[in-house]
């Protein structure tokens, strides 16, 4: 059964935007791209890391299993560089599932709807974009609503080259 999978990309070393593109490029091989959002450029959130993100959500159509994409999309985080030497630290490519069709899961290696997306701008704005009334399926707010009551005072730009 195809699965539609939502996802956050992110980095903000290396170059961001070619990064970026490979990521959705990487990603797209092997699954269907059914939505993208703009790309936005959002100050470091955590306070670790240093220098400005892009940033951008997709959504795709998979025929993996939840672990199965797991090991796939860190796979291509790897491929791209990324060394996970500092939890929120820099790092030239992030892939975190957002949505799993409307699923609940929760295991210690993943857990969907992501745990943290309701209070990060970064991830609310491009998915509002994309998908503005989709329903968090725990939370029964639509992705809208989510951005609306988020209390993240982070700058989030539309990305211009």
């Amino acid at each position: 059964m195809k699965s539609k999978v939502t996802l956050i990309l992110g980095g903000n070393r290396g170059d961001r935007e070619l990064l970026l593109n490979e990521a959705v490029k990487f990603i797209t091989e092997r699954n269907t791209l059914l939505l993208k959002s703009s790309v936005y450029e959002t100050e470091a959130w955590g306070g670790i890391a240093e220098g400005p993100f892009l940033n951008q959500v997709i959504q795709v159509r998979s025929s993996f299993d939840p672990m199965t994409f797991l090991g796939f999309i860190q796979k291509i985080e790897t491929d791209l560089g990324r060394r996970r030497a500092e939890h929120w630290g820099d790092r030239t490519m992030d892939i975190d599932v957002l949505f799993w069709n409307d699923r609940i899961i929760d295991t210690p290696e993943l857990k969907i709807p992501h745990p943290f997306m309701s209070q990060r701008k970064f991830v609310l704005v491009p998915l509002a974009e994309i998908l503005p009334e989709f329903v968090h399926p725990i939370w029964k707010k639509t992705s809208r609503e989510l951005l609306s009551l988020c209390e993240d005072d982070s700058i989030v730009y539309l990305y211009k080259k």
